[in-house]
């Protein structure tokens, strides 16, 4: 009985001393593994007044290296759909112009992220953070719109003249360069978990996102009532009588190149160490 006394007390004493021990260790946060959900935006030549109308879905994974509470390094993989007409501008030309467009967005970007406070999960005085974000990334897009309810990908049929070589012009790449910018917030939950916010806008390399870039190749570059014909002025459907798509005449702005937005939140876990604290 003085036995099973002794090795109680032992372990009591033992268990004690492993929780003062662990108490005065430091908390290091190694990184994090994040899920994401939010809604994409396009702008472009069918967006031009930067004009927000029926977002659609983005969803989003992430694992982060922290290096220090600061500073930190993402690579990111994200799932977005965007799309927009011009049934939804207020400009008269657009709204003849009457071209609309779909696309799947996927894409991977390595990302540098800063916290403008100190960020430690299980310390409630460091546990919000506002962050800033800034990387590099590639991106696939395969814009596509329905004509008589029929789903048709734009980039095959050459809307532009492409197929032709109108003017030395060739399909386009639907791999692209996007550069992401954007700020966010983060709060600590607990020592696992945390809540974030962000919205980062994507600057891309491309202009043909919406399959819309530069003038009209004109109807006779295309075989007649060919589906690329149709879909390459669809101004007569508004009007037959005076279609927009003579050759020359202005379809998009060549200039700036198309870009798009995610809003998302997320939750990502924390994979962290315990460490002896240093001397102050």
């Amino acid at each position: 009985m003085k036995i099973a006394a002794l090795i109680l007390l032992i372990s009591i004493t033992g268990n004690a001393h492993a929780q003062r021990a662990n108490d005065n260790l430091e908390y290091v946060q190694k990184g994090e593994f994040g899920i994401t959900a939010g809604l994409a935006h396009y702008f472009g030549d069918l967006n031009t007044r930067a004009s927000i109308s029926r977002p659609k879905p983005a969803l989003g994974a992430f694992f982060r290296k922290q290096f220090g509470n600061y500073v930190g390094l993402r690579l990111s993989a994200h799932y977005a759909q965007v799309g927009y007409s011009d049934i939804y501008s207020s400009n008269d030309y657009q709204k003849t112009r009457n071209l609309s467009f779909n696309s799947n967005i996927w894409e991977v970007a390595l990302q540098g992220d800063f916290n403008f406070f100190k960020f430690i999960p299980t310390n409630p005085d460091y546990a919000f953070t506002p962050y800033i974000t800034l990387g590099i990334g590639l991106f696939t897009y395969d814009p596509y719109a329905y004509t008589n309810g029929k789903k048709e990908f734009l980039r095959p049929l050459g809307t532009e003249g492409q197929l032709v070589g109108y003017k030395g012009r060739k399909p386009y790449n639907t791999l692209a360069m996007c550069i992401p910018l954007g700020v966010g917030f983060k709060y600590n939950l607990s020592e696992k978990f945390n809540f974030s916010f962000e919205l980062a806008h994507r600057f891309t390399s491309t202009d043909y996102l919406d399959d819309v870039s530069t003038t009209y190749a004109g109807i006779n570059n295309f075989l007649p009532l060919s589906t690329a014909a149709l879909l390459q002025d669809r101004s007569v459907e508004i009007d037959q009588d005076n279609p927009l798509g003579v050759e020359g005449r202005q379809r998009g702005w060549s200039k700036q190149k198309d870009q798009y937005i995610i809003a998302e939140i997320g939750i990502t876990y924390n994979i962290s160490t315990y460490r002896c604290p240093t001397a102050k």
